[in-house]
């Protein structure tokens, strides 16, 4: 059974930091490809951060030069740095993988940035 369990959300003023946990378990961790999603109240989720087997980190514009998406096959865990976080960085955060051309997601953890 495939989990995704992330952690480390919570409330920030702007311009601090967080960083979020995803621990992944019932697949091959090292050969999956991860990604963080967010989504804001009234809004459409959205791809915030990918990272490929190998390691490869992709990311969504508005992030770009603040967030850092990183893996540590060894623990199965997939993080994403987020530094001088935005009132517009304000959502529910998603970690996300493909498996057996399924999609899994967490559950999601709350980031509330305030101004």
């Amino acid at each position: 059974q495939v989990q995704l369990v992330e952690s480390g959300g919570g409330l920030v003023q702007a311009g601090e930091s967080l960083r979020l946990s995803c621990v992944a378990s019932g697949i091959f961790f090292s050969i999956n490809h991860m990604a963080w999603y967010r989504q804001a109240p009234g809004k459409q989720r959205e791809l915030v951060a990918e990272i490929s087997s190998g390691g490869m980190p992709n990311y969504a514009d508005s992030v770009k030069g603040r967030f850092t998406i990183s893996r540590e096959n060894a623990k199965a865990t997939v993080y994403l740095q987020m530094n001088s976080l935005k009132p517009e960085d304000t959502a529910v955060y998603y970690c996300h993988t493909i498996h057996r051309a399924m999609n899994y997601w967490g559950k999601g953890t709350l980031v509330t940035v305030s101004s």
